[in-house]
């Protein structure tokens, strides 16, 4: 099985000891950010590992600049705890950490604090700019990021639960540590992970079943997105049933397992698909597919930023390999779902192409897209969903 990147085991950094619990109750405490939240879960359930909890300001910008900390370990995105105030921890050494996305603000985890430094705005450019590409505020990420404060709080953490992912997503959420181990239980040796932060449609659902036979892949993790997104995105809950019902009617029994990870969705382009590598390889997979404009916004980054970054990665960055793909849509001549680079003779014309707002508009007047873009079990879900209060 392919080792854990820069480790060789998983470094979870939960901790449900209770008198740990109990100790967090009496420690000096600060509200997190949602995003360095989603961070804490992310260490707790050993998707970063080797990481041992928050950077400081020198690692993170050696991150931002040359994606490696200041110890030569190899990571594309800082991973940070950024707080406008930090006058209820200063002068303490250990602190509990609480999350912002849960009623009551439980601890979510506790920090023996290395630094509390404020950030320049010249070291805030730096950050933002190198990690997004663009310190446009229109972003959605690099809004999210800017609004979270210049003082950085770093230092090692124990992870004391995995915040609303547990609960509200039980059955979907899950760790590093449970997916090596589902992966491991299946004898899955070529393992192709897809990242998404949409429903599937026919032609994501054939992109994975290219991947798996062109790489002779014994399974497929359909990973999913469980933290924020920006405002209009589809909900968790949604995209999951919609996932689970097409991978339940369209793919072969033990050949898909469908998980969700708790992290809000940065929209950082190149920068966010290396990360989605590195935690997949921690998780187990093999290859990663990185598509067209992954884990991109707008028009911030080239259709193919996120595969070419991989090129210029020393040999030794990490072990998984991803697996390039181009768009993909229904073909009018084939009569079947094709990559665009691999029909050359083709025009647009000769594609089933609709924008997401002209598949909204269909889904919201209950009117199916055609089966050539979406199956038609999928198309019910989400024009129920649009059709609801909550799609309002």
């Amino acid at each position: 099985m392919i080792k854990p990147h820069g480790a060789d085991k998983l470094r979870p950094l939960l901790n449900t000891d209770q008198a740990l619990v109990a100790e967090a109750e009496s420690l000096p405490s600060m509200l997190l950010s949602s995003a360095a939240a989603a961070n804490a879960v992310m260490l707790g359930g050993g998707y970063f590992t080797p990481l041992t909890g928050f950077m400081n300001v020198d690692d993170a910008l050696s991150v931002a600049t040359n994606m490696h900390t200041t110890g030569g370990l190899f990571w594309p995105v800082p991973v940070l705890n950024l707080v406008d105030d930090v006058s209820s921890i200063e002068n303490h050494a250990r602190i509990a950490l609480r999350d912002p996305n849960v009623d009551g603000r439980p601890v979510i985890a506790i920090m023996d604090v290395d630094n509390i430094e404020r950030l320049s705005d010249e070291q805030f450019e730096t950050l933002t700019k190198q990690t997004f590409g663009t310190d446009d505020p229109a972003h959605p990420g690099v809004s999210v990021f800017q609004a979270q404060g210049r003082y950085c709080v770093s230092g090692p953490i124990e992870v004391l639960n995995l915040s609303y992912f547990e609960t509200e997503f039980a059955g979907t959420f899950k760790t590093a540590v449970e997916i090596r181990d589902e992966i491991n239980a299946l004898g899955w040796e070529t393992v192709v992970a897809f990242q998404t932060r949409n429903p599937m449609h026919l032609a994501h659902e054939e992109l994975c079943r290219m991947a798996m036979e062109r790489l002779d892949a014994d399974g497929i993790v359909v990973h999913m997105l469980l933290g924020k997104l920006k405002a209009g995105d589809i909900p968790a809950s949604v995209r999951d049933a919609c996932i689970r019902k097409m991978v339940d009617v369209y793919f072969p029994e033990n050949t898909v397992l469908v998980n969700g990870y708790g992290f809000d969705m940065l929209y950082a382009g190149p920068r966010e698909a290396l990360l989605h590598a590195v935690f997949r390889q921690n998780m187990g997979a093999t290859h990663l597919i990185v598509g067209r404009d992954h884990a991109g916004v707008g028009d911030y980054y080239g259709p193919f930023d996120a595969q070419a970054i991989f090129d210029e990665l020393p040999d030794d960055a990490l072990d998984i390999e991803i697996f390039a793909a181009d768009h993909t849509a229904w073909s009018k001549k084939l009569d079947r779902v094709v990559m665009m680079r691999e029909a050359p003779d083709h025009s647009p014309e000769d594609y089933v192409f609709l924008s997401g707002t002209k598949v909204r508009d269909m889904l919201s007047q209950g009117i199916a897209p055609p089966p050539e873009f979406s199956r038609p079990e999928v198309a019910e879900i989400l024009m129920d969903y649009y059709r609801s209060s909550d799609a309002a």
